[in-house]
């Protein structure tokens, strides 16, 4: 694993450094001091992670965002920066996480994680001649930027204010309607409720309970989703597709 760091301050990337050398020990770290200069490192080295600061004279971190975003085969950022007033335009940019210094040891460790799993997804995307298409869903919390995989929810559900996307291992409440949600992964997930969408690899059984009810279970998680009469036969049918 090959991981550049773009940070115009030493001292931030010698921490930076620091903390991957306990986290990714088998990771090769490259750096660069600008913008310029990582767009020229990422031509030679072909990094598949790339943790990029935001304000730097020149070519901003958000610059070198935009650039990333036009290759074939992007690799995973990390925003790691002192501002957050700039999490939205991480977010166009599909950032996988957005980290504000002092970047703590815990969320480093994380958002790494996420980025493997993301970077996995767009491979199998593109060994499928499928475009990469958005691989995950975020949401500004207090201390920046949180991701969660698309290929790990197994059901979002609508609230009165927010979307929460559910996976095995933890929740995040997002701001995406349910219906733009239906439409972007139309292939992945199935309506099966007006306040539901499940993903459909992880639907493993329908349930009728004693007042005839129907609800759906998931592999991974407790939650089941009820299943409204109107989609009741999409779900049927899904579960007949194997």
């Amino acid at each position: 694993m090959k991981i550049l760091l773009v940070d115009d301050e030493p001292l931030a990337r010698d921490r930076l450094r620091r903390l991957l050398q306990r986290l990714r020990p088998e990771a090769e770290v490259i750096e660069a001091g600008s913008g310029e200069d990582a767009l020229a490192l990422l031509a030679r080295e072909d990094p598949s992670l790339v943790l990029l600061d935001v304000r730097m004279p020149g070519m901003d971190g958000i610059e070198v965002a935009a650039a990333l975003d036009r290759l074939p085969a992007p690799p995973a950022v990390i925003f790691c920066t002192a501002y957050d007033e700039y999490a939205l335009d991480a977010l166009r940019h599909q950032a996988v996480a957005y980290l504000l210094k002092p970047v703590r040891e815990t969320e480093l460790a994380r958002a790494l994680a996420t980025a493997g799993r993301v970077n996995r997804v767009q491979l199998a995307a593109l060994s499928d001649g499928e475009p990469a298409g958005r691989t995950q869903v975020s949401s500004q919390g207090h201390r920046g930027l949180e991701t969660l995989p698309i290929a790990e929810v197994r059901c979002f559900i609508a609230g009165q204010k927010y979307v929460t996307a559910v996976a095995p291992e933890r929740e995040l409440l997002i701001q995406d309607a349910l219906k733009d949600l239906e439409q972007e992964f139309a292939t992945d997930f199935l309506r099966v409720h007006r306040n539901a969408l499940v993903a459909r690899r992880y639907i493993r059984r329908l349930r009728r309970d004693a007042g005839g009810s129907w609800s759906v279970e998931l592999d991974g998680v407790a939650l089941r989703p009820q299943v409204s009469r109107r989609h009741l036969a999409d779900v049927k049918a899904r579960l007949q597709q194997g």
